[in-house]
């Protein structure tokens, strides 16, 4: 059997709302996932250290603060200078659909908005670990 995906929830920046991530992490820990949840107010650079650290497939970032413009450019930075570029990232949460392209442009592998089933973002977690094979 394969080890199970791990994946590192996190909410950046001054966002206090994590219902929904918290609805997330449960879901993922429930088909299986190991999860690791960062709790409120993270940078960028405690996010990506605790993501190398705990060597995660997934980074999944949750933001209703309209900050994800500036965040994911420096998380993509910091990915690389600790050359952990094979980490699979993913967007989540309330932000414009006019950014969902640009963020895809950046790298992000998926970016799964509030109206995103439960299972959807499980299976979807799944496929992009599978299509990206073991590290």
């Amino acid at each position: 059997m394969a080890a199970p995906i791990r994946v590192l929830l996190a909410k950046i920046g001054l966002d206090g709302h994590d219902r929904g991530v918290k609805v997330v992490a449960r879901t993922l820990r429930d088909a299986g996932m190991d999860v690791i949840y960062s709790g409120l107010h993270r940078t960028p650079e405690e996010v990506v250290s605790a993501a190398v650290q705990e060597d995660v497939d997934v980074l999944g970032v949750s933001l209703l603060s309209g900050v994800q413009m500036t965040v994911f450019p420096k998380i993509f930075k910091l990915l690389e200078e600790n050359r952990a570029k094979d980490m699979i990232i993913i967007a989540g949460g309330v932000m414009p659909d006019e950014d969902v392209e640009e963020l895809k442009k950046m790298g992000v592998a998926e970016v799964m908005l509030q109206d995103t089933p439960p299972q959807k973002i499980v299976d979807t977690l799944r496929e992009l670990v599978e299509a990206r094979g073991v590290r």
